[in-house]
């Protein structure tokens, strides 16, 4: 539940920030880059502080290496977090960490069918979760992306 709630204070605050005049914060997709940052900047640190030994838990048993695994998802989870913050990379990005909360939900559903867990992490609200952390990342993607081929398609003509 955390990483939701730093995606939506801190998106919020941006977009409030927008709102009172700083003109780049104007747009959701800059202020979700943000908020997304943030938000993978504490997935990828829980990967080697405080839960690393939960989440290598998480890994589904036909995976090899459950704990090499934990590391490359974190170490991709703060390079993706530092990338979303320079405009030219923000776009690869966030379709790179799109594909990789795809490729990592099965950890979520293996966690959730194998043994008690508090409510946020059942089935269910986890996978409502990882639709809005999905559409975030998409939404970034898309913007960034697009902005880039304009961009291009004009310095081409």
């Amino acid at each position: 539940m955390a990483p939701f709630i730093a995606l939506v204070v801190v998106t919020s605050v941006l977009l409030l920030a927008g709102v009172l005049g700083v003109r780049q914060l104007r747009s959701l997709p800059v202020a979700l880059r943000g908020g997304l940052a943030v938000m993978f900047v504490l997935t990828g640190g829980a990967h080697f502080i405080g839960l690393r030994e939960e989440l290598i838990a998480m890994v589904p048993p036909f995976l090899p290496a459950p704990g090499l695994l934990v590391t490359v998802t974190g170490v991709l989870e703060l390079a993706g977090a530092a990338a979303l913050l320079w405009s030219r990379t923000a776009g690869w990005s966030a379709l790179g960490l799109t594909a990789m909360l795809v490729a990592m939900f099965p950890a979520n559903v293996h966690k959730a069918l194998n043994g008690p867990v508090p409510w946020d992490d059942q089935l269910v609200p986890r996978t409502l979760l990882q639709i809005v952390f999905l559409a975030a990342t998409i939404t970034v993607a898309r913007y960034y992306l697009r902005s880039r081929s304009r961009v291009l398609a004009s310095a081409n003509s």
